[in-house]
C-alpha cells in the first residue's frame, strides 16, 4: 500500500503538482524552442546515419557507412552553429559568391571535358575547381556583403564609427571618485564615452561612506556625490559592471584583472595601482599625472611672487604654494612668513608626488621690503615696550617758569585786547 506522500506510477499529474514552481520551470525548459532545435538536430543525425547505413555509398561496410553519415551530420551541425551568428548581409553575399563560384566551376568543367586528358585528371580538375571556387565565393561574398551594406547606409557607418572608437571602456577607481577632479575633466569633454564602474568598486565606496571615521565618511559621501553628478552629464555613460573576478580579494587586484580581460583602461589616482597596472601593460589614465602635465613650465632664472606660509626644513627656508598646489621652497624667507615676496627660481625638481620649485629672494626688489619689514618689526617692539610701562609715559613738554597773568590773558586768540 502506498504511503500518503507516494503516488502510483503512471498516474496523471495532479493540478497541485503542476502548479508547483519547480514543475512549471521544468515544463518551460522542456517546451522551449531550444529543445525543439535539439530534437531537429537529433533527427538530422539519425536520418544521416540511417541513410548512409542503408545505402552504403562507395561499397562501404555497415559501420564505416554509419560513421560517414555521422561525419556528414557533424559538418552540417557545425555549419549551422557558425551561420546562426552571421549577419543577413553576410549570408546574402556568401550565397551570391557560392553561386558565382559554382558557375565558374561549371565553365571550367565544360572546357576540361573537351580536352584529351585522362578521365582521372579531368575528375580531379572538376572536383578541385568545384571545391576551391565554391569556398572562395563563400568567403569573399560574405565579407563583401557586409562592406556593401555599410556603403549603402552611410548614416549607420557614421554612427558605428564612434561606437567602435569608444568601445575601449575606461574602468573607474575609488580614488578618482573621492578625489573629485574627474568631474571637471568630464565637463570639459576631455574624458567622455563609456566609463565602467565595477560593482566591487561601488561596494568599496559605499563602505567608505558608511565608515565610523568622520573623515572617511565625508570622503565616501563626496565620492557618491561626484558619481551622481557624472551620471547626469550628457554624452557620458556610466555603466555599472556586475563582472566579478574570483580568486582575488583586493579591489586593486580585481580591477587590474578585469581590465586585462576586457582590454580596458584604468582611471585612477593610486600610485601603487598605477605602477602595478603598467607592469602588466595595462593602459592607465592617472589624474595626478594629467595635473602635473598641465602645470605651467617654470625655468631657472624666472621671477615670481609668492606668499610664504610656513617654515621649511632648513633653518633659513620658507615654504610657499602656487595656485595649483606646487610647493615652492624659498631660501632665506624664514623671517618673512605671512608676507608676499619676489623670488628668483634657482631649480625645478620633478618628484613622484609632483613638482617642487626652489628659489631665493630677489634682492633687487625685496631689499626695500625687507628693510621696511625690519623697521616695522622694530617699531612694533618699541611700542609694545612703551605700552607695557604701566605709568603712561608721555613726551616731556617745556613749561614756562613765570605764572601767567589772568588779566593779561587773551581769551580770544587772534584779537588785540582793548
Amino acid at each position: 500500500m502506498n504511503g500518503p506522500g507516494l503516488r502510483q506510477a503512471g498516474s496523471p499529474l495532479s493540478e497541485s503538482s503542476l502548479s508547483a514552481p519547480g514543475t512549471k520551470s521544468r515544463l518551460r525548459r522542456l517546451l522551449s524552442p531550444e529543445w525543439d532545435f535539439w530534437v531537429i538536430r537529433l533527427a538530422l543525425f539519425g536520418s544521416s546515419v540511417g541513410l548512409c547505413f542503408a545505402l552504403r555509398p562507395s561499397n562501404f561496410q555497415a559501420l564505416p557507412a554509419a560513421g560517414l553519415g555521422f561525419f556528414i551530420a557533424m559538418v552540417i551541425l557545425l555549419a549551422e552553429l557558425r551561420l546562426r551568428h552571421a549577419e543577413i548581409s553576410g549570408l546574402i553575399g556568401g550565397a551570391i559568391g557560392v553561386v558565382l563560384g559554382l558557375f565558374v566551376s561549371l565553365l571550367i568543367t565544360l572546357v576540361v571535358s573537351r580536352t584529351a586528358e585522362p578521365e582521372t585528371a579531368k575528375s580531379f580538375i572538376e572536383f578541385a575547381s568545384l571545391i576551391s571556387l565554391g569556398y572562395l565565393g563563400l568567403v569573399i561574398g560574405s565579407r563583401r556583403g557586409r562592406e556593401m551594406r555599410t556603403a549603402a547606409s552611410p548614416e549607420q557607418a557614421i554612427v558605428a564609427a564612434p561606437a567602435t572608437a569608444g568601445s575601449l571602456m575606461k574602468l573607474v577607481d575609488t580614488s578618482v571618485l573621492i578625489d573629485g577632479r574627474i568631474v571637471d575633466i568630464c565637463e570639459t569633454h576631455f574624458l567622455d564615452g563609456s566609463l565602467g564602474l565595477p560593482r566591487f568598486v561601488l561596494h568599496e565606496l559605499q563602505m567608505v561612506a558608511d565608515s565610523s571615521d568622520s573623515l572617511k565618511r565625508q570622503r565616501g559621501r563626496r565620492g557618491l556625490e561626484v558619481l551622481q553628478r557624472m551620471q547626469k552629464m550628457p554624452g557620458l555613460e556610466i555603466r555599472v559592471l556586475d563582472d566579478d573576478v574570483s580568486g582575488t580579494a583586493g579591489v586593486d587586484q580585481k580591477l587590474v584583472e578585469l581590465a586585462r580581460r576586457t582590454g580596458s583602461k584604468i582611471v585612477t589616482n593610486d600610485y601603487n595601482l598605477n605602477k602595478v597596472a603598467r607592469v602588466q601593460n595595462i593602459p592607465v589614465l592617472n589624474i595626478n599625472e594629467l595635473a602635473n602635465a598641465m602645470k605651467p613650465a617654470v625655468l631657472p632664472g624666472e621671477s615670481m611672487r609668492v606668499l610664504v606660509l610656513r617654515e621649511g626644513k632648513e633653518p633659513s627656508q620658507g615654504v610657499a604654494y602656487l595656485d595649483d598646489g606646487t610647493m615652492v621652497v624659498v631660501d632665506g624667507a624664514r623671517r618673512l612668513i605671512n608676507r608676499t615676496v619676489d623670488i628668483v627660481v634657482t631649480s625645478v625638481h620633478q618628484t613622484p608626488a609632483g613638482k617642487m620649485i626652489f628659489g631665493r629672494l630677489d634682492e633687487r626688489s625685496d631689499s626695500g621690503s625687507v628693510r621696511a619689514a625690519a623697521a616695522t618689526a622694530a617699531g612694533a617692539r618699541a611700542e609694545s615696550a612703551i605700552g607695557g610701562n604701566g605709568h603712561g609715559l608721555r613726551t616731556a613738554r617745556p613749561e614756562t617758569s613765570a605764572p601767567i597773568d589772568p588779566a593779561s590773558a587773551n581769551p580770544y586768540p587772534g584779537t588785540e585786547p582793548l
